[in-house]
C-alpha cells in the first residue's frame, strides 16, 4: 500500500456498486494510510487490507404470511465483519433501504467503533428489507420469528450478539429473542436490547442520544467549555435525536429544532419538554412532524433541512449522508462551532472536509454514538453474571465509557497546533487494538 487512491482502487475493484461502502473504507483510508505506512509491521501483515473485507458475510431468504394469507419474499443478512477482539456485535436494521453496501458500511464502522468502547466486542451488523411501519403486530412477529430461524444457527453470546436498529425496537428484540430462545432450548444473552424483564439493560433505549451529548460534552471541556446555554439543533425525531435532545435539555442546553422526513420544527426560544414528549408520542405512534405543527401552531419549514437555523452546535441524528458540503458550509456560516453524530456517517466526504478546513469541534459517529453498543456491551456483562445494574449505575458507566473515547480520540488525533483531529483520532485508536489482536493470531 502506497497512498489511499491505490488502496481504494483495490477495493472498488473487490467491491463494484457498494458506494455507501466505498465511502466509509475511503473516509477511514485516508487517516490511517499514513499512519500504517509508517508502522511497518501494520504495512507488512496487511491489516488494513485484510479489515477492508468481512470475515463472513450471510445473506438468506425470509418468507413469511400475511394476515391476509398472502406470502412475502425478503432477504435476510448478517455481515459479520470481525471478531479480532470479541463476539461479534452490531444491531439488526429493518428497512426497505437494507442492502449489501449500507450493511457493510455499517458493520466496517461497528469494527472501530466498538474497539473504543473499551469493551471486549468485534463489528458486525445485519437486517432486512423488511420495514415494520403498516404491518400488523401479528405480521411483525411472523416476520421476526421467520428471520430469527435461519439467524439463529449463526449467532450467540460468545459468537454474533445482535442488538436492534432502525425498525427493530423493544417489540422486534422480543419476538427475535422468543424465538431464539425456543429454537435454541437455552436462555443466553444472544441477543442485546431486551426488555428490562428479561435481561435488559436500564437506560439502553436513550443510550446513542445520551452519550452522542456526552462526547460533546466533552470536546467542550477539552477547550475549556460547557454546553450549557448553547442553542442546538438535532436533526432526526427519532430513538437518537429523542434522548439527545431530552439530554441537552438537562444540560441547560438549548435545542432549537427537530425534524423528520416532512421538514423541521423550529423553537425559536427553544424546546420545552411537554412538547419532546409530544414529540416521543406522536413518534411512537407513526405519526409525523408536520401534523404537530398544524395542531400547535410551532413554526415548520417543509420539506428544508434544519441545517439552515444559526446555532452553536449541531446533532445529526437522522441518516447517512444528510448533511452535504453545503450545509457544512451554512452551519459554519451560521456559528457552528460543534458537530456531534448521533447517526452513522451522516456527512459526506465533502462536508467533513469542510468542517476540518476551519477546524470545527467535529465528533465522528464511530466515537460519538457509540453509547447505544456500549449499553449493550454492558447488557451482556449483566447477563452472564446473572445480575441487573440500576439507572444511575449504568448511566455513569455511559458517561466514563464515552469520556474514555474521548480521551483516546485526543490522544491520537491532538496535532502540533493542539487542534484535536477527532475523525483520525477515533480511527487511529480503534484501528491499533484490533490491529494488535489480528497481529497476535498470526495469519488467519
Amino acid at each position: 500500500m502506497t497512498d489511499v487512491e491505490s488502496f481504494m482502487d483495490w477495493v472498488a475493484e473487490r467491491n463494484p456498486g457498494q458506494p455507501e461502502f466505498l465511502q466509509a473504507v475511503h473516509d477511514v483510508a485516508g487517516k490511517l494510510v499514513p499512519f500504517v505506512r509508517d508502522r511497518p509491521r501494520y504495512a507488512k501483515a496487511k491489516i488494513l487490507e485484510r479489515l477492508s473485507e468481512p470475515d463472513r458475510i450471510l445473506i438468506f431468504r425470509v418468507t413469511w404470511e400475511d394476515d391476509a394469507g398472502e406470502l412475502h419474499i425478503n432477504r435476510g443478512f448478517r455481515i459479520q465483519h470481525s471478531n479480532a477482539i470479541g463476539p461479534y456485535k452490531g444491531g439488526l436494521r429493518f428497512d426497505e433501504s437494507v442492502n449489501l453496501s449500507v450493511l457493510k458500511f455499517l458493520a466496517f464502522e461497528q469494527v472501530f467503533k466498538n474497539s473504543l468502547t473499551t469493551l471486549p466486542m468485534g463489528g458486525a451488523k445485519g437486517g432486512s428489507d423488511f420495514h415494520p411501519k403498516g404491518k400488523s403486530e401479528h405480521e411483525v412477529m411472523r416476520f421476526c420469528q421467520a428471520f430469527m430461524t435461519e439467524l439463529h444457527r449463526h449467532i450467540g453470546p460468545s459468537v454474533d450478539v445482535p442488538a436492534g436498529d432502525i425498525g427493530v425496537g423493544t417489540r422486534e428484540i422480543g419476538f427475535l429473542f422468543g424465538m431464539y430462545k425456543r429454537l435454541e432450548n437455552q436462555w443466553s444473552g444472544a441477543i442485546t436490547g431486551k426488555g428490562a424483564s428479561y435481561g435488559g439493560s436500564l437506560i439502553r433505549t436513550e443510550a446513542t442520544g445520551y452519550g452522542c451529548v456526552y462526547f460533546a460534552r466533552e470536546m467542550l471541556r477539552a477547550q475549556g467549555e460547557d454546553i450549557a446555554g448553547m442553542g442546538c439543533v438535532v436533526s432526526g425525531s427519532g430513538n437518537v435525536a429523542q434522548y439527545a435532545a431530552e439530554k441537552l435539555l438537562d444540560l441547560d442546553a438549548k435545542v432549537l429544532a427537530l425534524s423528520d422526513r416532512t421538514g423541521f420544527l423550529h423553537f425559536k426560544d427553544g424546546l420545552e419538554r411537554d412538547q419532546l414528549l409530544e414529540i416521543i408520542d406522536l413518534k411512537t405512534n407513526g405519526g409525523n412532524l408536520d401534523t404537530m405543527a398544524r395542531a400547535s401552531g410551532i413554526d415548520f419549514c417543509r420539506g428544508l433541512k434544519p441545517w439552515i437555523v444559526p446555532c452553536d452546535a449541531a446533532f445529526p441524528c437522522a441518516t447517512q449522508n444528510e448533511i452535504t458540503a453545503t450545509d457544512a458550509r451554512t452551519l459554519i456560516d451560521h456559528g457552528c462551532r460543534l458537530v456531534a453524530e448521533g447517526a452513522n456517517m451522516p456527512a459526506t466526504t465533502e462536508a467533513v472536509q469542510t468542517f476540518e478546513e476551519v477546524r470545527t469541534l467535529y465528533g465522528p459517529g464511530k466515537a460519538a454514538n457509540a453509547g447505544g453498543v456500549s449499553i449493550s456491551g454492558l447488557e451482556m456483562t449483566q447477563n452472564a453474571i446473572h445480575l441487573s445494574w440500576t439507572r444511575d449505575d449504568v448511566d455513569l458507566r455511559l458517561q466514563d465509557i464515552m469520556r474514555s473515547i474521548h480521551d483516546q480520540c485526543a490522544e491520537y488525533g491532538r496535532t502540533d497546533s493542539g487542534w484535536i483531529d477527532y475523525v483520525a483520532g477515533a480511527n487511529i485508536a480503534g484501528f491499533v487494538k484490533v490491529a494488535d489482536a489480528m497481529l497476535a493470531f498470526g495469519i488467519v
